[in-house]
């Protein structure tokens, strides 16, 4: 099986900042996107993880697997 390249899951956009508004404005913003989303269609023979680290992580397929991002560590990932 070919290695597939790694498309950043995370995508970045710029909210318009009105010249009245209230409050401190966010410049960027950022959401996550699944790992699904990047893929075609799920093709055969993908590795799997462990039965237990599936379960740790979520998924049979490290090719599915999205890393969370709290957003109350600010930056910090967990898994």
């Amino acid at each position: 099986m070919q290695s597939q390249e790694r498309v950043s899951q995370e995508r970045v956009w710029f909210p318009f900042v009105g010249p009245y508004d209230p409050c401190p404005p966010e410049r960027i913003k950022s959401y996550v996107i699944p790992p699904n989303l990047t893929m075609g269609f799920q093709p055969c023979g993908l590795p799997q993880y462990s039965t237990m680290e599936a379960l740790s992580v979520g998924t049979l397929w490290p090719a599915f697997y999205s890393p969370y991002r709290s957003n109350r560590g600010r930056g910090r990932v967990t898994t």
